[in-house]
């Protein structure tokens, strides 16, 4: 016998999301399916920082304190900490609604005489809920079935609902949303301070170049790697330092950039409105937003995909048609087939090959021809070696259907060759045609 085959291998949830998301090292990391400036953020980085450390640092070391490579490495490592925290983690993606879920949030959105109206027009799907007095909308996504949470939204380039949602980064490969937000914030801040610090030590060593009655053309000659720093650092602090000084200003206030964007809480739509999710001052808000728990992620990314366990296959006895229990021969340790009780009420079903078969003891005693033959038949599929004539010959008329004694089904296990009554010729002809063509199914 051969051996059994080895089970399939686990199946993981992140092998079947279906967002538009890329996942590595067995689902522990997470990131958006467009990575190519993802990459080029990093090579920036790691590219401008290498130089410094190559071409100036020891100089400045030197010249003037050694403690200056020491705060490189650190605000180096910091920084890198920071991205690849916010690239490699869940934003916060919210779970789409299985096909039970949306099919009842489609009750109860959409009433069930709905379409017997000819003038019915299907309701918004939006919900509105209260946050400490301010009417916060929910709207309904149609990707993922569900209604979004507040300040939720669905990104559009990692096709999935995310919480808290921010803004969708290019830069750092991955969405901004409530659980890598605080980390997006420590990256960029701390890349402003890397970067400012790297241009004041590069321009510092240029000038130090210069000292000793030398040309600047010189000094470039000299360390040219310094000039590319300082470009690249120069072009780049700017729109840094202003994103850093944006998003400070939202941790202040306790906004997303999303809300910011269609000012939510800006009195654009009503003058009453506020922005239900501050804390009172700006020192709570920040508290709130960069302090606050980390929230677990919700869509168990290499969690295993239950699997659907085959029934296990009936008994052979409790396959065949009509069959309940069988009698068995306590002489000869034979098996008669599955017979039903006695008070089972006579049926005379047909089966899949078109042949006619009873059920019960009480078809063949009602003395009817009719039934009689379809009994005979019943037991001669289930007995086939009861087809065998007696010896001695006597062609059909051996083989009429009263010389098989039903009665003996109940547990005498005897079978009588005797007639049981005088039937026509023909009748025995078509007797025995029925008996044999129920051998035949056999």
């Amino acid at each position: 016998m051969p051996p059994p085959p080895p089970p399939p291998p686990p199946v993981r949830r992140w092998q079947q999301f279906p967002g538009r998301n890329r996942f590595f090292c067995d689902g522990r990391i997470m990131m958006a399916r467009k990575m190519g400036i993802f990459y080029f953020t990093v090579t920036l980085i790691v590219g401008t920082t290498t130089l410094f450390f190559v071409f100036d640092c020891q100089f400045l070391a030197e010249r003037i304190t050694p403690v200056i490579p020491v705060v490189g490495g650190v605000l180096f490592v910091f920084v890198m900490s920071a991205l690849l925290r916010t690239s490699f983690s869940d934003p916060g993606v919210i779970p789409r609604a299985t096909a039970d879920e949306a099919a009842d949030i489609e009750r109860q959105i959409v009433p069930s005489n709905a379409s017997n109206s000819p003038t019915y027009r299907p309701p918004p799907r939006t919900k509105e809920v209260m946050v400490r007095g301010q009417p916060v909308k929910l709207k309904y996504c149609f990707t993922c079935k569900i209604f979004r949470p507040p300040r939720a939204s669905h990104c559009s380039i990692c096709d999935n609902c995310v919480d808290r949602f921010d803004h969708h980064c290019p830069w750092v490969g991955n969405c901004v949303g409530k659980r890598n937000y605080r980390y997006f914030y420590m990256f960029i801040v701390s890349l402003a301070f890397l970067c400012v610090f790297i241009l004041a030590c590069v321009v510092t060593h240029l000038i130090l170049l210069t000292k000793d009655d030398r040309q600047f053309l010189d000094a470039v000659k000299e360390s040219p790697a310094s000039v590319i720093e300082a470009v690249i650092c120069f072009f780049s602090i700017w729109s840094i330092l202003g994103l850093s000084g944006f998003h400070t200003y939202l941790v202040s206030s306790n906004q997303t950039t999303n809300e910011d964007i269609k000012g939510s809480f800006t009195g654009k739509r009503s003058e009453e409105a506020f922005n239900p999710y501050g804390q009172g001052n700006v020192i709570s808000n920040c508290l709130d937003v960069l302090c606050g728990p980390t929230y677990p992620s919700l869509i168990d990314r290499r969690g295993l995909v239950p699997v659907a366990t085959p029934e296990a296959d009936p008994a052979p006895e409790q396959r065949r048609p009509g069959a309940a229990t069988a009698a068995a021969d306590p002489r000869s340790g034979r098996s008669y087939g599955a017979v039903h009780s006695a008070q089972t009420k006579p049926t005379v079903p047909t089966s899949q090959n078109g042949h006619t078969s009873v059920s019960g003891r009480s078809a063949a005693a009602s003395g009817q021809p009719g039934h009689r033959r379809a009994a005979a038949a019943a037991v001669a599929i289930e007995r086939p070696q009861l087809l065998r004539p007696p010896p001695g010959g006597g062609g059909g008329a051996a083989m009429d259907t009263a010389d098989l004694d039903l009665d003996s089904l109940d547990g005498s296990e005897t079978l009588s060759h005797e007639s049981r009554g005088q039937t026509t010729d023909s009748e025995a002809r078509s007797n025995v045609a029925l008996i044999r063509l129920a051998h035949s199914a056999v």
